[in-house]
Parts: structure tokens; sequence; C-alpha cells
């Protein structure tokens, strides 16, 4: 063999399969002239490349540089090889077997170049709903099993008709090796079912008929990529009320999908990266700050008392037909859509189940034959100074990993009970699930045993250690009680695994504790009580509770949380303030249900100490005179925040916190005593102060407080770094305050950006804890139960 000949074998791990990588391979090694194969496999792409020396560099040496755009190269390994001569470079069949180590590619928003042809007439995929390429698709919710081929998805059976089988071969064309390749020939085909029983509709195009459907003020349900939404013209008020009526909604905001930019921005302020991520290729709902009034036409009950729309562009071809091509007839430009389940339920995927879940909801179904393997709703995120914020991820992010500051071992954590996802990790890597949904629906829970299994067969991660939530009650950790068998379980403080999915995003390795303010609305405390208003000092392995808000009770448990009035009468009533018919809680509780507290709170009856700050955001809210009923999660907080933003210039004479700071010889938590603040909130009140004033002062006061707090820590015990989470956090009016402050004042400052501050993001800071303390207890094996770090309060 000719020694100037020298033959390379490269494997190239991270999102490289679905993502057009053989392809490039191809092109790159033909460009060469080089000699030699790649494939896929289960742990990535692998090629073998024979040429000459400076060919063979020449392609090693920027293969992950020049990737494809949705390629993310996490490793290049390549060594030398015995020549094998022979000329010519090829794609040869994927390889089964051994460990998935290859990540999948989340779905991906359609390209540019799809759409135009799909409102070219002289094209032949002119107008298909399923159009897609190598750059753009479905991925994620239709994989079957690695490695990703297009037997391995839901697209198997779909044979490739001619046209498409040549384009798939042909390494000139934009559809080489693209596994979701269609077209009208091949499939798949939409339908349009109506009626009782739903039949197929008559006529030749189920998407026109479906527009005009929807401009009648139907409610559709309609098929996507990883689930069903229900559909509804956004300027129909009949066909909005009707919606959130047959949904048993509440109040809470519908999310928006728009034609485009410009009629999106009729109703909102779009920003440059409100833009960017609003046309980007992940299309996630952006909440965005609404426009003063309604807009033209837009109704009223998307999103009652709410200062943000939550708004994405289409993402699919099917939305870009629904809402209209250039030149096609008037019709809706602005759709609610909204998940296709009842409220608590998981999004149906399923098409027989689809007629029978949403029969009372949708008025009709538009469908197709293409299986949804992996169901994942939309993500959503809104931008705060300048930088996004997760608060749902989901579509377009699941299945991407995290990367991990620290190497650990195979763990399955299992997150919370409310918007929970569940977490996988190995190695440097941690895979957060999409968005599962609240634990407290049956089918929810089997949705959540469903994607672990997905997750883990397409991850290779077989976990050893198991990670859950301290509170007894928890279904998810009664959950991961069960599945963890033999294998050890962890049990991990809500507050702390906040704090450490804080820490893990921004690359911590916990050497080193940070402040940790972790501000939510309930998590299980030490103590039993509901804390929610935390100042941790914590690293992976522990924590100290070094300052929480003052205890008052929480009457009657949820009945408090859905009517914020309860919570402003318990706070009144234990900061020893006068519950007066003047103030607008009291009008607001129904006279028999106030004699009833009074006593109940005399008397310590079901009321459950809580430091929450999320439900002082709701005492104050209704206070304030602002929300007394909440009808979905966060309202009261969320119209206290929408007043504040409303309130006209500087705030004024602000309100403070009681601080009691335990003395060296009672050593204990720092302890923040709302009463001051709700004195000068009734005192406001009483004066004619209004809601919006009073909403800005108190923002204030909590901002002040986290620096005091802070400060204090600081002066105490040396540490320069605060994290900054729990869902209090997603009001972007706080978390900016805080975080300008805390800088001022020379502390570093974590804020979660790909990670929701929200327990959707819980389980991640769960496996960081869960891995920390296997390593300094050593669990056994038999199902041992450990509890991650306490320390003595400071």
């Amino acid at each position: 063999m000719d020694a100037a000949v020298q033959r390379r074998r490269i494997t190239v791990r991270g999102v490289v399969q679905g993502v057009g990588f053989r392809p490039y391979v191809y092109t790159r090694a033909i460009g060469l002239g080089l000699a030699g194969h790649v494939t896929n496999t289960p742990e990535g792409v692998v090629a073998e490349v024979e040429g000459s020396p400076a060919a063979v560099l020449r392609f090693c040496e920027r293969l992950a540089a020049d990737a494809p755009p949705l390629a993310v190269v996490d490793a290049v390994d390549h060594h030398e090889v015995p020549a094998a001569g022979g000329t010519g470079f090829t794609i040869v069949a994927s390889r089964t077997g051994g460990p998935a180590r290859t990540l999948v590619s989340p779905d991906v928003a359609t390209c540019a170049d799809c759409l135009a042809e799909l409102a070219d007439p002289a094209d032949r995929r002119h107008r298909h709903p399923f159009i897609t390429c190598t750059h753009c698709g479905p991925r994620f919710t239709i994989v079957t099993g690695l490695p990703y081929d297009r037997a391995h998805t839901t697209m198997a059976r779909f044979p490739l008709c001619p046209d498409c089988a040549r384009e798939y071969a042909d390494p000139a064309d934009r559809r080489f090796h693209a596994q979701p390749v269609a077209c009208p020939a091949c499939g798949p085909r939409l339908t349009l079912l109506t009626g009782s029983p739903p039949r197929p509709a008559a006529g030749p195009d189920p998407v026109a008929a479906a527009r005009g459907l929807l401009a009648a003020g139907a409610v559709l349900a309609v098929k996507g990529l990883g689930g069903y939404h229900l559909a509804c013209d956004a300027t129909h008020a009949g066909a909005v009320a009707e919606l959130r009526r047959r949904k048993a909604r509440g109040d809470k905001p519908f999310a928006l999908m728009a034609r485009d930019l410009h009629e999106a921005g009729r109703y909102a302020h779009i920003g440059p990266e409100e833009r960017d991520l609003l046309t980007g290729s992940v299309r996630p709902i952006v909440l965005l700050r609404r426009r003063d009034g309604l807009g033209d036409g837009l109704a009223a009950e998307v999103a009652p008392r709410c200062p943000d729309l939550g708004v994405m562009l289409p993402y699919t071809p099917l939305h870009h037909l629904l809402l209209g091509l250039p030149g096609d007839p008037p019709g809706p430009r602005l759709l609610v859509m909204t998940s296709g389940n009842l409220a608590g339920e998981p999004i149906v995927t399923d098409d027989e189940e689809a007629l029978d879940r949403l029969a009372g909801l949708a008025d009709a179904w538009l469908t197709h034959d293409r299986p949804i393997h992996v169901p994942c709703d939309d993500s959503v995120v809104r931008v705060c100074d300048g930088e996004t914020l997760t608060v749902r991820r989901a579509r377009g992010y699941a299945p991407l990993p995290l990367p991990l500051p620290l190497s650990v071992p195979p763990v399955l954590a299992a997150g919370g009970d409310l918007k929970n996802t569940f977490c996988l990790g190995e190695g440097r890597h941690a895979w957060l699930s999409a968005h599962i949904g609240d634990m407290d629906d049956l089918a929810t829970q089997d949705a959540l045993e469903r994607a672990e299994r997905q997750l883990e067969s397409i991850t290779g991660v077989t976990p050893a250690l198991l990670a859950a939530d301290r509170h007894p009650g928890y279904r998810s950790a009664r959950w991961a009680a069960r599945t963890a068998g033999s294998r050890p379980l962890v049990r991990v403080q809500h507050h702390h695994a906040h704090i450490a999915s804080a820490m893990a995003e921004h690359g911590l390795d916990g050497s080193r504790p940070v402040i940790g303010v972790a501000f939510d609305g309930t998590g299980y405390g030490d103590d039993g009580a509901v804390w929610g208003g935390e100042v941790l000092l914590a690293d992976y392995a522990g924590y100290t509770r070094f300052a929480h808000l003052g205890y008052v009770p929480l009457p009657g448990g949820d009945a408090a949380v859905r009517r914020p009035y309860r919570m402003a009468l318990a706070h009144l009533r234990a900061a020893g303030l006068a519950r007066t018919p003047d103030l607008p809680c009291v009008a607001a509780c129904p006279g028999d249900e106030l004699r009833v507290l009074e006593r109940q709170l005399e008397r310590d009856l079901n009321c459950v100490p809580t430091s929450s700050m999320g439900r002082l955001f709701d005492a104050v809210s209704s206070l304030a005179g602002i929300c007394h009923h909440a009808r979905y999660e966060a309202q009261a907080a969320i119209e206290l925040e929408a007043a504040a933003l409303g309130a006209p210039g500087a705030a004024g004479p602000g309100y403070s916190f009681g601080l009691r700071v335990p003395v060296a010889s009672a050593p204990g938590p720092v302890t923040a005593e709302p009463g001051p603040v709700l004195a000068a909130v009734a005192a406001d009140v009483r004066a004619g102060t209004g809601p919006a004033l009073i909403a800005a002062r108190f923002h204030a006061a909590v901002t002040a407080l986290v620096a005091d707090l802070c400060g204090l820590a600081r002066e105490r015990h040396g540490i320069g770094t605060v994290a900054l989470t729990g869902g209090v956090f997603a009001n972007t009016l706080l978390s900016s305050g805080c975080a300008r402050t805390l800088r001022a004042a020379g502390f570093t400052v974590l804020r979660h950006g790909r990670v929701p501050p929200n327990d959707g993001g819980l389980s991640l800071g769960q496996l960081m804890v869960a891995a920390a303390t296997a390593t300094a207890h050593h669990p056994q094996r038999g199902g041992t139960h450990v509890s991650g770090g306490t320390r003595q309060s400071a």
C-alpha cells in the first residue's frame, strides 16, 4: 500500500443525526478526493476517510467548525486505522446495537427554502402540509429509536415515492438523506373531520374548509408536531369565550399564533431580542408586553387583566396554510392556539383519543396520519434585561442536554408535582425532559412514566440512583419511590433544589457556596412548615437556612391559594392589624366565611405555618384591591406585577420589612417580618392611594429586602455570589430590580435562562444534590432513602 495514503476513523458525538451531518461528511470527503464511508450508529456518526495525509488532516481539522447549522458537536475523536484501498465515498446503512450515546435533535421550524416551495404553484410540494428538508421539520417527536433513520421514526409507514427517493439519494439535493422527506404522492395526508360522529368532510381542500370554520367562530382541534392544539379566531369574541368555557380555563391567558411579525406587533411590543426568538428555528411562545388597549379587534377574553400576551409565529407548514399564504382568500390572521386537553390533563397526541377526550371541546378535527411518538408542548420564554428567560422548556429545546459542571453517576430526578419535568444525567450531561404537567391527574402520571422510558431509550442512561422532593405527599416522590426498587433514593429539599438548579445552569462546581434566594409559592420545609421565602447558604452537598419570611398561617391550604383575600386576612391578623370593612380584602370575603375564618385562625385549625413569598404577593394583591380570586396559578401575583408596571413615575415613600436578627446566645435564621409592609399597605389603601402605586412600592420593598439580607449574609459569611430562583422570579420587574440592586452592591448575580426558575427546573437541581449526596454518603442499595444536606441554621 502506498505510504502516502492514510486512513482515519472519526467518531462525532452530539446532535449529529437528523441534521444533515452524514450528507455534510459525504460532500466534504468528495470535495477533498477522499475514499471511505460514513454511517449512523447509536454512539453518533462514524466515518472512515482514506487519502493523502494532507487531505485527511484538512478533513478532520474543521469537521466540527463547519458542521450543518442544526448540528451540535460535543466531541470529535479520530485515530489512524490500516488503509483499505478502494475508491469513492459512500453513506452506508446505519449500525444498530450497543448503548445509545448520540443526541436527538429537537423539532425545528419550517425553513425559508421550504416555505418558498410551499407557496410556489410550480413546485411539486406546493401547499403540501408536511414539506420538510434536512434543515427543518419534525425530529424528536417522531423518533422511535436510534440510530436516527427513517425506519426508526413514525415516517417508516410512508414509503418514498420515486421522486422523493431520487432526492433522498442525490448528494446535491437539499433533501439528501432527510429522513422525514415527504410529498403529496407519498404522504402523510391531512383530513378534516366534522359532524357527530366525526366523519371526513366533503371537498378537496381540508385546510380551506378549516379556515372557513375558524372564520365562522368554530373551535378546531389541530394536530401539530407534539400534540393537538385547540384553535379559534382570536378576534372572534364569541369563539374565544366559548373555548374558555369549554376548557374550564378560568382567567388563564391563551397563547396566540400570529401570521407574521407585523400582525403580532399590532397587539404587543416587540424588541430585537423578542424578534429573534419569534423568527428563529425554535419558535417558542414569547411573552410580550401588550400595547395599551386591546388592539384592533383582539377579543378581551384572550388574556384578561394580564400585562403580557403569549405570542408565537407559525412553525409548521400546516400553520402557515391555516393562517393563509399570499394570495389566499381572507381568513383569520391571529389564532388562539392552546394545548389540546382539559385543564390539568396532558396534551392529547393519539388520534382516537383526540376524538374522545376533545369531543366536548372541539367542533371539528384537522388531523393527519403521521403518528406522534413523543408528546411535546410549546415552549414558553420571555426576555428580561435583554436575556432569554425560559418559563416552560419543551418543543424546540428538548431533548438537547445541558452541560454539567461535574461528572455525575447515572441519576434520575423526578421533579415536583407542579410544572413537572424529570431529569436524567450521566457524566457531564443532563437531559431535562420536556414539560410534563401537574401531577394531580392520573393521565399526567402515566405520561411521566412513558416519557421517562422514552428518554432513557434515546440517551442510553440507566439510572443507578434516584432523587425526589422531600414532601411526603408529592405524587412525583411516590412515583420515584416505586420506580427506585432496590436502587437508592435521595430526598432533596425543595428550595435547595431550586438553588442547585441555578448553580448547575451557570457551571458552578459547588466548591464554594452561594447565597440562594428562593422565592416561590410552596415547598416542604425541614420543620414541616410550608417554606417559600428562603435565603439559603448552599452548595450541592448541603445548605444552611440563613433567613426567611416570618411565618403566618395558611388557612385552609389550597382555599387560601384560590382566594387570596384569605391570605390577606391571615397576614393582617398575624401582624395585629385591624380587619375593617374599608379594606378590599375584608369586603371581598363573604360574611359567613369571614366569621368561620376568624375562628379558624383563632383556634389554629388547618392552618399550616408558611413563609411563602408567593402567598405574600397574593395577600398584597387582595389587600390593594387588585385580585381576590385566583382562577389560575399565580394570577394574583401576575396582576400585582401588571399594576406596578402601570405606576406613574417614582414609587415615593417606600415600605420596609422588619428584620429580627438572632443574637449569638440564641442562633438561628434571620426573620423578615412582613407586618410593617402590611401595615403600610393598609394605611395607603385607607388614604386612597391607587393600586398601581401600592404595587410598585411593594415590589421596591421586596427588592430592598433581598439586598439587605444578601448584604447581611456577605458580612457574616463572606459569600459574594447570589442565585435568584423560584417561581416568583419569573416576575421580570422583581428579577430586574433585584439583579440591578445586587450588582450595584458588588454581588455576582445568577439568574435562570435556559432552565425555568419555577418548578420546571427543579429536577436539574435534585439531580445535582443527589449526585453530591451519594458521593458523600455512599448510600447502600436496597431502596435506601437519603436526605440531601441540611446544615444548622446560621
